[in-house]
């Protein structure tokens, strides 16, 4: 008996060109001022000393940890850093109204369904669960956060 639903955001429920097209520019343009400004609160100071130990350089400059974030977007990798420090950015975006999370047309009503017929609903992605949460809650088909039991990203694991 299926007692829960785990599904992936980019080509499940959403386009990927959204991410790509929308998303990863949107961070790309803002990281460098946003890293500049905003260094030193909590919550970003976290995630820049994730990404120093990520890269053995504990003492890394910001400018540093700038360049090698734009190297990891390049390569496309899943830093957990980077991951959040997107997450961060693109929740101003959203709540600036910029743009709305793209999800296909059958998803929120399948989700509700499941939801309906008791099943839980998680997500896990290689995006941060900031990010998972903020496309659910600025969905084009409005907040859908309260469907999910649940988020999961790389903290937990890479995707196989």
């Amino acid at each position: 008996m299926i007692r829960a639903i785990v599904t992936d955001i980019e080509g499940t429920t959403s386009d990927i060109r959204f991410v790509h097209q929308v998303l990863f520019p949107y961070a790309r343009e803002r990281l460098g001022e946003f890293i500049r400004s905003h260094a030193n609160d909590a919550e970003v100071a976290a995630p820049l000393a994730a990404l120093r130990a990520e890269i053995a350089q504990p003492d890394a400059d910001n400018e540093l940890l700038i360049t090698t974030l734009y190297r990891f977007m390049d390569e496309d990798r899943k830093s957990t850093a980077l991951k959040a420090l997107q997450g961060i950015i693109w929740r101003s975006g959203y709540q600036n109204g910029d743009f709305q999370g793209h999800l296909y047309p059958e998803v929120a009503e399948q989700l509700a369904a499941w939801q309906q017929q008791g099943l839980k609903l998680f997500v896990y992605s290689s995006g941060s669960v900031e990010a998972q949460k903020l496309l659910f809650g600025y969905s084009v088909a409005g907040d859908l956060q309260p469907l999910f039991s649940g988020y999961f990203d790389t903290h937990v694991g890479g995707q196989a």
